[in-house]
């Protein structure tokens, strides 16, 4: 091997990812409230940048698509104050210890208690086990079980509960009406009861597989999450970034900006210390401004690249926009880049958390990519489409014989769409629809 030591010039091209380029990408993939959080930060480290905040008005939920980027809006005055107090719900803590307050409780007692409530999950079961709750509070386990059948004993029922079997259990035992089949199937049958086996239950209990049918609607009727309706976290909104609107018939998309800060030129600030001769301040504004360009140049670019996107998901969608979910074609990010001229992976920044406003709702951009799926005709169908049509049927079906995954293929074939049952099986598990072994009903 020959080896040696010198100098030589080569010339060669590659990419660099710069900062202003890295702050590019971040800026188009960043959603309405990231966006916004992110110029705050800038603002912060940024003198030259000034935020104007709009004041941000409430839509009206009877929006007239109708008339060219305009909303009906409801002004904020004295009048309707009493809209703009947050709904605030006590938490299941506060309202599980006020009632353990009313009870003459030792101080071993109330120790007790209050441990197993602050131990319980947000919807209500226990999460600590008993042996770990005598080595905290150092007491015997009679007094542990004591404490855990007094929570039990709270409001709402069910509470307290370790599993889903005990919490059903606990709150059928407090109905009166309750059937005694019901009590019997979750004590003992439970498992059996879930996997369907209905016929074996009802030879065991002696009863007739109508009165195990009965007990299931029953039984739908109970809440396998009595904690989960107190909370204190504040309702989280969708801020939609598109809206589309029609005018005259014909279909548009509109940037929605009111929800982010518009960004501005501190130039008062920047003519008072340029006067300054201190090479360093000459050079600290320098990079300000230069900062500021380039946010200026990653917020154009954002606006630009997402009305590209929206437009051509629009023109390729129209069916969508103008009859509904229906109608949704099958489509790839990568024909909206070649539409756009862009890059497969600047579509998948730009639709990131992004939403946009119709007529038939508010749907994330994403919604709108779908994988075609074989026809009969020339026209493919998406998986959305095909997925709806699942939901279709079995909405139709006969509850006493329900429709087999392979049913489900027949009826689609008949209609063009060729699919295969382990296709169907799939979407029907991400829609959290039942086999038809468990979705069948005996009376």
């Amino acid at each position: 091997m020959d080896l040696q030591v010198g100098l030589w010039q080569q010339q060669s091209l590659k990419l660099t990812m710069t900062q202003e380029l890295t702050q590019a990408i971040q800026i188009l993939q960043y959603s309405a409230q990231e966006l916004s959080s992110f110029l705050e930060t800038k603002a912060l480290e940024n003198p030259l940048i000034q935020l104007e905040h709009s004041n941000i008005k409430l839509m009206d939920p009877h929006f007239d698509y109708t008339k060219k980027s305009k909303f009906r809006t409801i002004e904020r005055d004295d009048k309707d104050w009493v809209q703009q107090i947050a709904h605030k719900s006590g938490s299941l803590q506060e309202y599980l210890l006020f009632q353990a307050h009313l009870k003459a409780l030792t101080n071993t007692e109330e120790k007790v208690i209050h441990c197993l409530i602050h131990s319980l999950d947000a919807n209500g079961y226990l999460t600590i086990e008993k042996k770990e709750l005598i080595e905290t509070l150092g007491v015997k386990e009679e007094v542990i079980i004591e404490g855990i059948h007094l929570l039990q004993s709270f409001e709402p029922a069910g509470i307290g509960a370790q599993s889903l079997q005990e919490c059903l259990y606990l709150q059928a035992k407090r109905q009166e009406k309750c059937p005694i089949v019901v009590i019997d199937i979750l004590r003992d049958y439970f498992m059996e009861f879930a996997d369907k086996k209905w016929k074996i239950i009802a030879k065991k209990l002696n009863v007739d597989i109508q009165q195990i049918q009965e007990a299931s609607d029953f039984i739908q009727t109970l809440d396998p999450r009595p904690g989960s309706h107190f909370t204190t976290e504040r309702p989280q909104y969708v801020v939609p970034d598109l809206i589309v609107t029609s005018e005259q018939g014909i279909l548009d998309v509109h940037l929605l900006e009111r929800h982010v800060p518009k960004v501005q030129f501190q130039r008062d600030y920047y003519t008072m210390m340029s006067s300054y001769r201190d090479v360093q301040v000459k050079q600290f504004l320098k990079e300000k401004a230069h900062d500021f360009q380039w946010l200026m140049k990653g917020l154009e670019q954002r606006k630009e690249t997402l009305l590209k996107v929206g437009r051509s998901i629009l023109q390729k969608q129209m069916d969508f926009f103008f009859k509904g979910k229906g109608h949704l074609k099958p489509m790839t990010m990568r024909e909206v880049a070649d539409d756009i001229g862009t890059h497969e992976s600047t579509v998948s920044r730009a639709v990131r958390e992004k939403y946009i406003q119709t007529p038939f709702g508010t749907f994330e951009l994403k919604y709108f990519f779908s994988s075609a799926l074989n026809s009969a005709d020339e026209k493919n169908a998406s998986a959305v489409q095909v997925k709806d049509k699942i939901v279709h049927l079995i909405q139709q079906e006969d509850k006493l014989t329900p429709l087999s995954d392979q049913a489900i293929v027949a009826a689609l074939q008949q209609e063009g769409i060729m699919v295969s049952r382990r296709t169907i099986a799939k979407y029907r598990d991400q829609l959290n629809i039942l086999p038809s072994s468990k979705r069948r009903r005996f009376v």
